[in-house]
């Protein structure tokens, strides 16, 4: 691999998309669309161009990289009050779909694939279950969907990985270990320090990281222009503070950012100055390395039954313990069916993977596993991102 030619390659693409992309958004072709699609031309799978190992430590890196961002931005831009007045849609996604959405998908796969164990099935729901709101980017910020059914999909969005997280790690040490089920409850300890130590960490980051933001503004002494990488900062500093502190870092990145927003009014500007530009390259590469390294990587592997579940994962095995979770919450079918269907697929799932080839050290035995989820993003990116400005304009109206 000669990652050079990757890095020009990128810069390429950048710039073409840069040109074009609101003549895109025009036909509802999004971002993630493009940078995957080419990303598949240029593989192996299309022209050959060039070739990148899924493995290589670069590509985790951008990865990882990109989810803390979007975490961090992404909850940064909530409205903290609004999420106080208005918890429980977010807490009900959270605690009962989301592990509705665990145990159905682990039985559902078990019909489609008989042949893995019981701890494989458990590895691919838990993949395929985190969701990317930056592949309905047209229905979180757009202005006329109600902002709290866009705040509740937003904040679905930026926990459901952090909370999955410490229990895929767990899952990937049985598999490695040779077991079929956890000896004790070790694990739920394990969970539950993850996901505390995690928030503490990033909430603490970045209050602190926001006071010192108005301080220094009030003694004039930050220049407009540098703070603007404040964000960048704060994000990685409360993810890889978290980890050091047995805290799990994603959680960490997300109320950093929910802290940080919601602190000072500068940050938060400042915060939405980054996303939209620094934050939205790093997304994008992530998709382009996807569809360049990872998803050829799978070919050989998917079958009718990969497909087949690939689309229960996107419909049924999302939607259903999502409408669920939201009965008794009085909300008509329309919300309902509206909130259900926007849990794409996407960063959280390929950088998840990535961390379990990296821990397995190979793909053997989880080839059937790593075709489900590819065929899945890939999916969910062409459908959400060709539904979200069109079902985001027919629920604002629908809900004037």
């Amino acid at each position: 691999m000669d990652e050079h030619i990757v890095i020009l390659v990128i810069a390429l693409i950048v710039l073409f998309y840069g040109y074009i992309s609101k003549g895109l958004s025009r036909l509802n072709i999004s971002g993630p669309m493009v940078f995957t699609g080419l990303g598949l031309l240029l593989s192996p799978l299309g022209l050959g161009i060039t070739q990148v190992e899924v493995d290589a430590e670069f590509v985790t890196i951008v990865a990882e990289l990109a989810l803390v961002l979007v975490l961090f931005s992404d909850a940064a831009l909530l409205d903290l009050s609004l999420l106080r007045r208005s918890w429980h849609i977010p807490a009900r996604l959270l605690f009962v779909g989301l592990p509705i959405t665990v145990v159905l998908g682990t039985f559902v796969a078990g019909y489609f694939f008989p042949e893995l164990p019981h701890t494989s099935l458990l590895l691919l729901a838990l993949l395929l279950t985190p969701t990317d709101a930056a592949l309905g980017k047209a229905v979180v910020s757009d202005p006329k969907v109600p902002k709290h059914i866009r705040s509740s999909i937003n904040v679905e969005s930026g926990l459901n990985d952090g909370i999955i997280f410490p229990i895929l790690l767990t899952v990937v040490a049985l598999i490695m270990s040779g077991l079929s089920e956890a000896q004790d409850n070790q694990w739920i300890s394990y969970v539950g320090q993850q996901i505390v130590f995690g928030a503490l960490v990033g909430g603490v980051v970045g209050f602190i990281g926001a006071k010192l933001l108005i301080k220094a503004n009030a003694a004039k002494l930050a220049e407009s222009s540098y703070q603007n990488l404040i964000p960048i900062a704060l994000a990685i500093l409360g993810f890889y503070l978290a980890e050091t502190l047995s805290g799990n870092g994603f959680i960490a990145a997300f109320f950093a950012g929910l802290y940080a927003g919601n602190t000072s009014e500068a940050a938060r500007e400042h915060i939405e100055n980054f996303a939209e530009s620094e934050g939205e390259l790093l997304v994008l590469v992530s998709f382009f390395i996807f569809g360049l390294a990872f998803a050829p990587m799978t070919l050989a592997y998917v079958t009718v039954d990969v497909v087949l579940y690939a689309l229960l994962s996107l419909t049924v095995l999302r939607m259903l313990p999502v409408m669920v979770s939201l009965l008794g919450a009085k909300l008509d079918l329309s919300t309902m069916a509206f909130i259900a269907w926007f849990g794409p697929r996407g960063i959280a799932s390929i950088l998840y993977v990535l961390i379990v080839v990296h821990e397995m050290g190979s793909m053997e035995g989880l080839e059937t596993v790593y075709a489900v989820v590819a065929v899945t993003v890939l999916m969910s990116i062409v459908a959400h991102g060709l539904s979200a400005q069109p079902l985001a304009n027919w629920y604002s109206k629908k809900h004037k």
